[in-house]
């Protein structure tokens, strides 16, 4: 009879951690360089991304979507860096790369791209909004 308790107890438990509200928990990663570089890079549900953003006001948030989609509606103080244009690079040059960076985009796939490069390019703390702009505005955050 108790291992029937447990095992309804355990069912019960998983299932309410299965229901929760979808939003995505924090994943972050430390990793070092070849040359002893820490780099700290996290993709952030909402919330948790417009907390540290506020905690950290003078970090550049990217937005990597096309000029047309920026001009629809973005996150306050967001710059557009469009991914598509070919000119990231050069773009992110102009950055302090010891200095925390936020990066969104629609969805999640050219954020996620763009992140990859930051990285390669050296950058030390790189935080990603999950889901994009998509998930942003589906947790009633606000635009501009």
């Amino acid at each position: 009879m108790n291992i029937l308790k447990i095992t309804l107890v355990m069912s019960l438990a998983i299932s309410v951690v299965s229901c929760s509200n979808g939003q995505t928990v924090t994943e972050k990663t430390t990793t070092e360089t070849e040359s002893g570089v820490k780099q700290t890079v996290a993709l952030m549900p909402p919330a948790d991304f417009n907390k540290k953003m506020t905690e950290m006001p003078d970090a550049p948030v990217l937005d990597v979507r096309t000029p047309g989609e920026f001009s629809g509606g973005h996150i306050a103080k967001a710059q557009n860096f469009d991914w598509n244009a070919g000119n990231f690079e050069k773009q992110v040059a102009t950055l302090d790369k010891e200095q925390p960076v936020f990066v969104y985009c629609r969805s999640g796939g050219r954020s996620s791209a763009a992140v990859s490069s930051l990285k390669s390019l050296g950058f030390t703390q790189i935080y990603e909004l999950a889901g994009g702009i998509m998930s942003w505005q589906g947790a009633s955050m606000p635009i501009e």
